[in-house]
């Protein structure tokens, strides 16, 4: 007898200790860092994993800095790599918006976190397949309302929790334009030897849109895992 009411004894002290359903706590998800230690939020989507904001790093992942370009003829003669933020104003919108690279950085393969890269045409193909047809998926991807993009914002519902925002573009020769009515997100495929994929997505449409343009061109930047 005194046995089992010891046994007993042992069974509701383990209870107490580790409930049913709490016997082990899930630890947060670490935030991704690039190689200056700039956080990022990430989320899967069917059978990837993807950057949930714009990539904002001046430097390679080898640690080597990326040539920061601030005025138009000298953009629009680049052929290396080079970044900006929109406007030239980085305490406006690096933070939200991120910096906008053009080709020439994509191509050298180190934008990314180790462990990550930017997307091929075929990994954004995939991504716009899983979420269902061209027509509606860019409206799976936008953050909804209209604090980062310009209303109506259509078809934003951002059920995938990518959270793309209206970061606007740098043009071929230097001028900037776009902003909250459009975002470019580079691929790293090459068309041409100037021009490379990218994908848009739009203020009006909930269009996802897979096109390609000249690699003068400075677009915001995702990185997906490899």
């Amino acid at each position: 007898m005194k046995n089992k009411i010891s046994s007993l004894i042992f069974i509701l002290a383990a209870f107490s200790l580790f409930p049913p359903g709490c016997s082990k706590e899930k630890k947060p998800d670490i935030p991704l860092s690039d190689i200056e230690g700039n956080t990022y939020k990430t989320v899967k989507i069917g059978t990837q994993v993807w950057m949930a904001e714009n990539l904002k790093t001046t430097r390679f992942n080898d640690e080597t800095d990326i040539p920061l370009i601030s005025e138009n003829t000298a953009w629009g003669k680049l052929t290396t790599p080079g970044y900006c933020w929109y406007n030239n104003d980085a305490s406006s919108f690096k933070n939200t918006y991120g910096a906008l690279y053009n080709g020439y950085a994509v191509s050298t393969g180190k934008l990314c976190p180790a462990g990550w890269h930017v997307p091929e045409k075929e990994e954004w193909q995939a991504l716009r397949d899983f979420l269902g047809d061209s027509l509606t998926a860019g409206g799976k991807l936008k953050e909804t309302a209209t604090a980062h993009w310009l209303s109506p914002n259509k078809g934003a519902d951002n059920s995938t929790g990518f959270t793309a925002v209206g970061g606007g573009i740098r043009y071929f020769e230097g001028t900037f334009a776009s902003f909250l009515s459009y975002a470019s997100l580079w691929s790293a495929t090459e068309v041409t030897n100037d021009d490379y994929w990218y994908t848009g997505l739009y203020f009006d449409d909930a269009a996802f849109t897979i096109n390609h343009r000249n690699r003068k061109h400075g677009f915001s930047v995702r990185c997906i895992k490899d």
